[in-house]
């Protein structure tokens, strides 16, 4: 079999939709596991509503979510020569016609059939007509939808689906200013792309049987279709703003990671098995067409924590810590520094296993980025009362001629704690909230060792 080469084709109107997100990742999953190729165009041919700005945000979304393309990014609009081209091949092949019918001939005639409740498909009375009856006036090329019977489409996800033939109207493919519509210009851009599998939404089911027709008329090879349902809120209602972040660069911001989101994206409407948690690499090999779903897959946040969670646990923690930087620099907050990042880093082994996400991985590390004086939050501050500081203090004496280890440092504090007549928790409280100005940490023991015997004595001492 020739190679595969899906793609991937937004338009630069917004920020990438992560139901655009999703679509990109299966097509990208699709090639990548199979040794094809993954391209990505533009479809900017909608020139009042396409920004730069867009397409950046597309490219930023695409290279968070860790999905690399091959070759340059195509721009549609820079290919409408060519479109134009194939507009005019089939006029003159006969499966496209000039209509001189203006804007408000097809209205009124749609108002007629509307009234007579006959079907608002516009037939165009230059559909057969003889080019010497042609007006010198500008027109529009159609395409010469057959009449009868049916146009079938092979669906990979949908199955067979049949459209009756006098549903579909002879669509434009070249406006009267000689620009191509976008139901051409897409078809020219995948045979010339080389394109072999078209996955994409659901909602263009029905362009597939309009497209299909420009395929049979330039006797191309029509790709694999696999028109993939959209993704649905956890009411079940069609994903807008009030379900959430929608933008792919929001869930960055909000502090998911990216393997987390690659994987809970692939886990949306598509299942190997009974697998949830996977690697990409595991994901690449598994990923078919026919395990996706034809039911609208539904958002859950409580799940995409879930998954999140195990991916950072199982990140390799400079990874971790790189990954993590991202995240500071797009929420657009301080970078950290050498102390902090060495820190983070040793304390890896005692945070991720519990953080969801990265303000999570930060908020459970305080103690690892915290400087002198610690900053203390109300609990802390309750935690140390009078009795407690006189406590710590006794502490910091017995601390200071230590050797720093586990072995050696658990003895000293259990005892410490009994002659105190305490238990450990009571004494364990005020060291929280003197190394980290919080109540709830990982172990004193693991904060000790990561920030080292000079930082704790120095911290007991000023909260003592």
């Amino acid at each position: 079999m020739s190679q595969i080469v899906t793609r991937f084709a937004p338009s630069p109107t917004g920020y990438l939709h992560i139901g655009g997100g999703r679509t990109a990742l299966f097509n990208w999953l699709y090639a990548r596991g199979r040794g094809g190729k993954f391209l990505l165009r533009i479809e900017d041919t909608d020139r009042e509503r396409s920004t730069p700005e867009a397409t950046e945000a597309i490219l930023k979304g695409l290279t968070w979510l860790g999905l690399d393309w091959d070759g340059d990014v195509v721009s549609q609009f820079e290919g409408k020569d060519r479109h134009a081209e194939v507009a005019h091949q089939m006029l003159a092949g006969g499966t496209a016609y000039k209509c001189f019918s203006t804007q408000e001939e097809v209205e009124a005639f749609r108002e007629a059939a509307r009234a007579e409740g006959r079907s608002t498909l516009f037939q165009s009375p230059w559909r057969d007509a003889d080019p010497a009856t042609h007006p010198d006036a500008p027109f529009v090329i159609r395409v010469k939808a057959p009449r009868e019977g049916e146009t079938v489409i092979t669906d990979e996800v949908q199955g067979t689906v049949r459209f009756r033939n006098d549903q579909l109207d002879d669509m434009v493919i070249l406006r009267s200013d000689g620009t191509p519509t976008y139901m051409l210009a897409v078809v020219v851009d995948d045979h010339d792309m080389g394109v072999t599998h078209v996955i994409r939404g659901d909602d263009h089911l029905n362009n597939a049987a309009r497209q299909q027709m420009v395929y049979d008329a330039m006797g191309w090879t029509v790709p694999v279709w696999a028109h993939i349902p959209l993704i649905h809120g956890a009411d079940g209602k069609k994903l807008s703003k009030r379900h959430g972040a929608l933008g792919v660069e929001e869930y960055q911001v909000m502090g998911y990671p990216a393997a987390g989101m690659r994987n809970y994206l692939a886990r949306l409407g598509w299942s190997h098995g009974d697998d949830e948690i996977f690697t990409t690499e595991q994901a690449k090999e598994w990923f078919d067409l026919p395990g996706i779903g034809r039911a609208p897959a539904r958002l859950d946040f409580k799940k995409l924590e879930h998954t999140c969670g195990q991916h950072i646990a199982m990140m390799d923690d400079a990874a971790l810590i790189a990954e993590l930087e991202g995240f500071l620099a797009a929420a657009g907050q301080p970078a950290l520094d050498g102390v902090q990042r060495d820190r983070l880093l040793r304390g890896m082994y005692a945070l991720k296993d519990r953080a969801k996400t990265f303000p999570d991985l930060l908020e459970k590390g305080r103690f690892a980025l915290a400087s002198r004086p610690v900053e203390r939050d109300e609990k802390a501050e309750a935690a140390l009362d009078p009795v407690s500081r006189s406590i710590l203090k006794g502490l910091t004496e017995r601390l200071a001629g230590a050797s720093w280890t586990k072995e050696e440092l658990e003895p000293i504090l259990t005892g410490f704690a009994e002659e105190q007549g305490l238990g450990f928790g009571k004494l364990a409280a005020p060291i929280r909230a003197a190394l980290a100005g919080r109540t709830a940490t990982p172990s004193v023991y693991d904060m000790m060792l990561v920030i080292g015997r000079d930082e704790t004595i120095a911290r007991l001492r000023d909260a003592a």
